[in-house]
Parts: structure tokens; sequence; C-alpha cells
């Protein structure tokens, strides 16, 4: 589904701040124009006003990957459709490539194009959200929340997740075949790695060094006869 694209609008978002590390990119109009990524019609609305905006809806959407990643699908759904109802997107159907005979991609020529003008074969047409928001907020949101809601749906309210190596709390969408993914980046899996090896040789270094007290002790404790 081309509109599962979008659901990374939602992360991207989310993830300009770190709680727990007291971090937020999210502070200029400048970095509200980096969220929108190469969609740089709808980004020359940003104004000041949509930072706070942006702010509120980060929020929310943190707290719809809290929800998924408690296990509580439930409040995940309300919460995201909440934000849907008060961000509604508008569907079209759009065709910026063509197929060939062969089945293959080609770039498409205009809207008025034809198949024949343009090389033969038919659009590639796929679902995309017109822009129509009164706002560079309104905008993003409602495509974020669209996306999100299609990678909620088609692969289930478990692939949101909250990355697992503290202190970053960074969100992600797990798109693995097992659903064994528990790190927002292989950065973080490899510290995350590393921060458990270590526990596990500490521990294992205190536990020799009882028991070799353990023995110790116990050796002193024998009478002299008995040795």
């Amino acid at each position: 589904m081309e509109l599962a694209y979008y659901s990374d609008y939602a992360v991207r978002l989310v993830n300009t701040e770190q709680p727990e590390r007291g971090t937020d990119s999210l502070t200029s109009v400048e970095a509200v124009r980096e969220l929108f990524g190469p969609a740089q019609q709808a980004a020359r609305r940003a104004t000041d006003s949509d930072v706070t905006r942006l702010r509120t809806v980060r929020a929310r959407l943190r707290a719809v990957f809290e929800a998924a990643d408690a296990g509580d699908e439930v409040l995940a759904v309300d919460l995201l459709n909440a934000l849907m109802m008060e961000f509604p997107v508008s569907p079209q159907i759009s065709g910026h490539e063509h197929r060939d005979d062969g089945g293959t991609s080609r770039s498409w020529g205009s809207p008025r194009s034809s198949g024949a003008e343009s090389g033969g074969g038919r659009p590639d047409w796929h679902m995309h959200i017109a822009d129509h928001a009164a706002n560079a907020t309104a905008g993003y949101t409602a495509t974020a929340c669209m996306g999100l809601a299609f990678h909620l749906t088609d692969l289930g309210v478990d692939r949101l997740g909250i990355c697992q190596a503290r202190p970053c709390r960074n969100v992600y969408l797990d798109t693995s075949t097992n659903r064994s993914r528990r790190y927002c980046s292989d950065r973080c899996a490899t510290r995350a790695n590393v921060a458990a090896y270590r526990a596990r040789k500490r521990l294992e270094s205190e536990r020799s060094a009882r028991t070799g007290r353990t023995a110790e002790t116990t050796q002193d404790s024998t009478p002299a006869t008995d040795r």
C-alpha cells in the first residue's frame, strides 16, 4: 500500500524529542520544514506557529506508540482515531509513472499525457494524499496519521515500538519478518548488547569472588585435626 510510506512522517516527528535526555530539535521553522523532506511545497507554508502546533501533535503521537508498546491495542487505536478525526485527509488517485507491456514502471509525463505519447503502456496508479490543509501542521499531521493507520492495520499494533536501549526512547516501525525488532537503530542495538555483555561479566566476576570467599571461610573454620 502506497500510503504506508507516510508512516515515517509520524516516526520523524516523534523522534525530534528525546524525553529522557531532555533534548528537543523541533525549535524553529527550519526544523519544521526539514520534517517534510522532499515535500518542499507543503514545507514552504510553515510558520513559527507550526513549531508549537507540531509539538502538541508529537506528544499525542508518542502516546499512540506508548500504548502500543504497552500492549494496549484499543487505546492506541482510539488515540490515533482521535487524531485522524481532528486532522482528516483527502485521498486521490495519482499516476506519476506508467507501465510498459512487461510490467516495468517508467516515467509518466504530465497528467494529460496518454500512454501512447509516453511510450505505451498504462499509468502506474496509486493512492496519494492531496494537500488541501489550512496550515503546515494540519497537512503534516493528516499525512503522518494516515500512514501510521495503514501500517497499523496492515501489520498490527505490535509493530509500533519504542527503543529499549535506555536512555533512548525513539520510536520505530517494526518491519522485520519475525516481529523481533527491539531497537530504533543498529547503534542502539550494539550499545544495548555491549551493556548486557558487561553486566553478565560483572555478575560472573561477583559470583566468582563470592564463591572464593566462601571457600576460604570454610577452610579457615575447619578444625586443625580434620585438615
